[in-house]
């Protein structure tokens, strides 16, 4: 019996060494190696200093960006979440119908466009950096007339959506989306 102790503990703390250890070290190493972007959080620096994270949606208010999916977390990574409301739920309900209402008098649309359900409905992580392109391009209006574009810098805003667009990834899975944060930093530059 006691044999079998001694060598459960040593079976044990040997996993738990290369479970444990080896083994994550091994994988960031090798992720560090060869997607070192992706392995440090997909972090974007300006002059050295970190201004955020493609893989985290932020929160742009000003008019002249482009704004991305209601977060029910404000986009705080550590309590990621969703509202968990139900459909049938009134404060669902009432949420969304102020949100396609803020929606239609920010962008200074007509009642009758549809709304892309992800302008009105968060991620369930809360965390969502990408809306659709059909978003993006609801929104060009309100952000070439807060910046002051002329139609040359407009047709290149929406150039610049078309470009940014991520496709499906391996053809199949997902739908086509553009990085709201990414786009913003790019529209800073139009010029």
């Amino acid at each position: 019996m006691r044999k079998h102790i001694i060598t459960s503990i040593k079976f044990l703390i040997i996993v738990t060494i290369i479970t444990g250890i080896i083994y994550p070290l091994l994988i960031t190493g090798i992720a560090n190696l060869f997607f070192s972007d992706k392995a440090n959080g997909s972090l974007i620096k300006v002059d050295e200093t970190v201004i955020g994270s493609t893989l985290i949606g932020q929160n742009f208010e000003d008019p002249k960006y482009f704004h991305g999916r209601p977060s029910a977390v404000n986009y705080n990574p550590i309590p990621s979440g969703a509202s968990n409301l139900g459909p049938m739920n009134p404060v669902l309900k009432n949420l969304v119908t102020s949100r396609v209402n803020a929606f239609f008098h920010t962008n200074m649309l007509p009642e009758t466009t549809l709304i892309p359900a992800e302008m009105v409905f968060s991620s369930a992580s809360g965390l969502d950096p990408h809306i659709s392109p059909e978003s993006a391009i609801l929104q060009v209006e309100r952000v070439t007339k807060a910046r002051g574009y002329t139609q040359t810098e407009k047709r290149k805003l929406i150039d610049l959506i078309e470009s940014m667009t991520e496709t499906r990834q391996f053809s199949l899975l997902g739908e086509p989306r553009i990085n709201v944060f990414l786009l913003n930093l790019k529209t800073d530059s139009i010029k």
